[in-house]
């Protein structure tokens, strides 16, 4: 958990967060009962800024949920507080009941107001923890509580040193057998037969996290199956292997039906999130691709499928640079502007150089980044491979 910072006992000679911080007079509970503000003394305090609007407050609410039970029960001196940015007060009643710590009351706009401009929010979630004597320790510990959970705790600067320290060592010495190690077992499942891991050493390794239930992830597997039979066509030394991230065994074994390659024996999610957390997967699909030395090449393997194919093999920095100087080069043949079918105003074709940058193409709904045709007043972009289909080119 890490040692108790000097802080606490600077907090307990001043008086504490609660005053000369926290400008309410009382918090609730998520049952809707007062908490009294002297509870927090001595107490690291997470102000929580987050809505039940917002998909990226729900999906980071459990993470700072986990890792708050998880300090409650080695007894450490942390507390949440809720603060609402919802728009009406069901909304944050809803939101609030599956917390389980206190929040600022929906009605008091006074304290919110002023928390978000002491602390200068200004996107969400944001979560900024204070010392006990009102000191931020962490403008905002998201990122924190996402990759290291309660580790992080108490989120001193010399406790993130360490971590990332105690991270670099870890993925430094990373093999394809400890990767796996974590669920026990030395081998995967194949077709029709168990696949000892051992027998992968050597080869790229596509971790593919994913799910059943899941329109993203059904989109993106038709595609990497294409990719993967091309590569195994040309005796490319690829494997991938499913990472279910699927609640429920039915929906792993369907998933493992629709997909070529080999799985994660199902149970119960333990192995598969053990291994989102070591490689910090946020949403699902990711690919994560592992090089022959068993080091990490990229986590953004379905990035370079999407916008490179096959061709992204073997995911190497060398490989993307060589795939974006051919871009660069078949960029020259392009016309510098168009007119395309699927919108009402002249394109001009960019790069990363003149106002490109990663984005969703208009036209097949896919990932692209630097070259593209552009509508500079819609911000509507589309590859350059989209634009053959045109109505009329513009001189």
């Amino acid at each position: 958990m890490g040692r108790e910072p000097p802080e606490m006992e600077e907090a307990r000679e001043n008086g504490g967060v609660g005053g000369s911080v926290l400008p309410m007079a009382s918090l609730i509970s998520p049952t809707g009962n007062e908490v009294q503000i002297s509870e927090l003394e001595g107490k690291i305090i997470g102000l929580y800024f987050a809505a039940n609007w917002y998909p990226k407050c729900e999906a980071f609410t459990p993470a700072l949920t986990t890792a708050y039970h998880r300090l409650k029960d080695h007894g450490a001196g942390f507390e949440v507080i809720f603060v609402s940015c919802d728009e009406n007060r069901p909304s944050f009643e809803r939101f609030h009941r599956a917390m389980p710590w206190p929040a600022v009351p929906f009605g008091d706009i006074g304290c919110k107001k002023r928390l978000s401009e002491r602390f200068q929010v200004e996107g969400i979630p944001r979560l900024v923890v204070l010392a006990p004597n009102g000191e931020v320790l962490q403008p905002d510990a998201v990122e924190l509580v996402h990759r290291y959970g309660d580790r992080a705790f108490p989120f001193t600067s010399a406790r993130v040193a360490e971590l990332e320290a105690d991270e670099q060592r870890k993925f430094a010495s990373q093999t394809l057998e400890k990767i796996f190690s974590v669920n026990g077992k030395d081998y995967v499942n194949g077709s029709q037969e168990q696949v000892p891991i051992s027998s992968l050493v050597g080869k790229t390794v596509g971790l593919y996290f994913s799910a059943h239930r899941c329109a993203p992830c059904i989109k993106f597997t038709a595609k990497l199956a294409a990719i993967y039979s091309n590569l195994k066509g040309k005796a490319e030394d690829f494997e991938i292997i499913y990472i279910p991230m699927d609640k429920e065994e039915d929906g792993y074994l369907r998933s493992c039906s629709d997909m070529p390659w080999l799985a994660l024996p199902y149970d119960d999610g333990a192995s598969s999130g053990a291994l989102a957390r070591y490689f910090d997967v946020r949403e699902i699909p990711t690919l994560v691709v592992v090089g022959p030395d068993g080091k990490t090449v990229t986590r953004e393997g379905r990035n370079l499928v999407n916008l490179y194919f096959d061709m992204a093999f073997p995911f190497t920095d060398e490989q993307i640079r060589l795939l974006q100087e051919m871009e660069d080069e078949d960029a020259k043949g392009y016309p510098p502007s168009l007119r395309h079918t699927g919108h009402r105003h002249e394109l001009s074709i960019v790069s990363d150089k003149s106002g490109g940058g990663p984005y969703i193409c208009c036209e097949c709904d896919e990932q692209g980044l630097g070259w593209a045709y552009q509508c500079i007043a819609c911000g509507y972009e589309i590859h350059l491979r989209c634009g053959r289909d045109m109505e009329g080119r513009a001189e």
